[in-house]
């Protein structure tokens, strides 16, 4: 790939295009990522997630669904991200589906350390006053 090439994809290709949103389910912070997450996110990507994991007690659920690809470069930000949120004594879990992501996570290693779910937390109950 040329120096050109690389940088049409570059200019086309930031962490606007992986974080969607962000909201708040059943007390957790709920991050929707998709595309892809390498090299060329790296940066806004880390800086959002570690604006997300500076509170104390951060509960924080990534939205890995629609990712279609993840390099180590992706998996080291999920690795830092899962950091800080337990120095701070908090929680960081995965939401994903894809067979090839939970393969990944088994050969490199990582199976044990991610608390990988098929599906978004619930919300919580409404609460309602005794009449």
């Amino acid at each position: 790939m040329s120096e050109n090439d690389a940088a049409c994809v570059s200019e086309h290709h930031t962490a606007h295009d992986v974080v969607v949103s962000h909201r708040e389910i059943g007390g957790a912070t709920v991050v929707a990522l998709r595309g892809e997450i390498d090299l060329l996110t790296v940066s806004a990507l880390t800086e959002r997630l570690d604006a997300l994991t500076a509170s104390p007690r951060p509960d924080l659920v990534l939205d890995l669904r629609p990712v279609t690809f993840i390099d180590c470069t992706g998996l080291g930000i999920l690795c830092r991200a899962r950091n800080r949120a337990l120095a701070r004594k908090g929680r960081l879990r995965l939401v994903t589906e894809s067979a090839f992501l939970r393969r990944l996570l088994r050969a490199t290693g990582l199976r044990d350390v991610f608390e990988v779910c098929a599906c978004l937390p619930e919300p919580a109950p409404c609460r309602t006053g005794a009449a």
